[in-house]
């Protein structure tokens, strides 16, 4: 690889805690790696680029962040290569760049050049690399962010910001299909919203209608568009994609709605599907539609697709009191081909002919 350029300062953790973590037994979200990078923007302009030990920030109660919402983030995913141990493989790092800088824009904040994104990621899991697993199903989960940093109770966009990157290794985030409740009261985004960037205010907005769903016993909500909530547009923590018949159903993202986040992995399938020659339809979904198909057998079946998730199948979906479940088809399922030929990619088993996956 071409030698970064970036004069990035490094200052190692005096004691690693990898030694402390179970690899068999790794909960979403909860243990992080060493070390995090960080870059402050000021004066117009990014600066005082570094990597330093995990730890927390010091803040001021009049953080601009905390009172107004100026948050963006991205999650993607380093993979051990199985095929080469010493090797680490990322899932297309350079899109996640692009839509953090695409949310940036919509919330008043400074675009991120793509170098400092890349060569940061690039020395910090350089650095951490020994906290990629390499046991099944397993991956470091990356959090790249930013949020304003200006001290200040006036409501207008931040002067500074600060953005980072933490890392975090992570096993399955669904370990069965999931259950799903349509939505229909409640609104993550409505048209000319934020639906589309990865904002932190979505998902605050999200918990509590997912909470009372989760206490009726799913895992998720499939959200409604806010006007009417006849049409399906995404799930909570992934886009979701139904096979009815012969043919792939998938509401669409920007530039057509821009209510629904443009997923890498979405992408990435819609890819795959294309060169397999499948039949995909990026269209609007009315709920009626997938109640209909639920019944007469002809959904043969529904999955969600996120860097948390991958391929997340769905065997039950709740409508207005009614819980219907997802017939199973014989032979392989569409969802478990596509999941099996990413995940190969993503570990170094599956030739990557679309120049996805970056190297460490």
């Amino acid at each position: 690889m071409e030698e970064l350029a970036l004069d990035i300062k490094i200052e190692k953790t005096s004691k690693s805690n990898l030694d402390q973590v179970d690899f068999d037994n790794i909960p979403f979200g909860k243990i992080f790696s060493d070390h995090m990078f960080l870059a402050d923007y000021k004066d117009g302009k990014w600066q005082d680029l570094r990597i330093v030990p995990y730890g927390e920030f010091s803040m001021n109660p009049a953080l601009s962040a905390i009172h107004y919402g100026q948050s963006i983030f991205e999650g993607l995913k380093a993979f051990r290569n199985r095929q080469n141990q010493e090797e680490v493989l990322i899932f297309r790092p350079q899109d996640n760049a692009a839509r953090l800088n695409a949310s940036a824009k919509r919330m008043c904040m400074p675009e991120l050049p793509e170098n400092i994104f890349m060569e940061g990621l690039h020395k910090l899991i350089e650095l951490d690399k020994g906290w990629v697993p390499n046991t099944e199903g397993s991956s470091l989960y990356i959090r790249p962010f930013m949020f304003a940093a200006d001290a200040f109770l006036g409501l207008k966009p931040s002067d500074t910001y600060t953005f980072a990157i933490i890392t975090s290794p992570v096993g399955i985030y669904y370990s069965n299909p999931v259950k799903v409740k349509i939505e229909k009261e409640y609104s993550r985004t409505c048209h000319g919203g934020t639906g589309y960037a990865k904002v932190a205010g979505n998902y605050a907005a999200s918990m509590y209608p997912a909470k009372l769903a989760q206490a009726e016993g799913y895992d998720q909500l499939l959200w409604t568009d806010a006007a009417e909530h006849k049409y399906i547009e995404e799930s909570g923590t992934m886009n979701v994609m139904f096979q009815i018949n012969d043919t792939i159903v998938t509401a669409p993202t920007m530039p057509e709605e821009d209510t629904i986040l443009r997923s890498i992995t979405r992408l990435s399938v819609l890819e795959l599907l294309s060169d397999w020659g499948v039949k995909v339809e990026e269209r609007k979904i009315p709920v009626q539609e997938i109640v209909d198909a639920t019944k007469d057998g002809s959904l043969k079946e529904a999955f969600g697709t996120g860097t948390a998730v991958t391929i997340a199948p769905i065997s039950h979906i709740g409508n207005d009191g009614e819980l219907l479940e997802i017939a199973e088809v014989e032979g392989e399922k569409l969802s478990t081909k596509i999941k099996q030929h990413l995940q190969g990619m993503q570990m170094g088993e599956v030739e990557d002919n679309k120049g996805w996956i970056y190297r460490i």
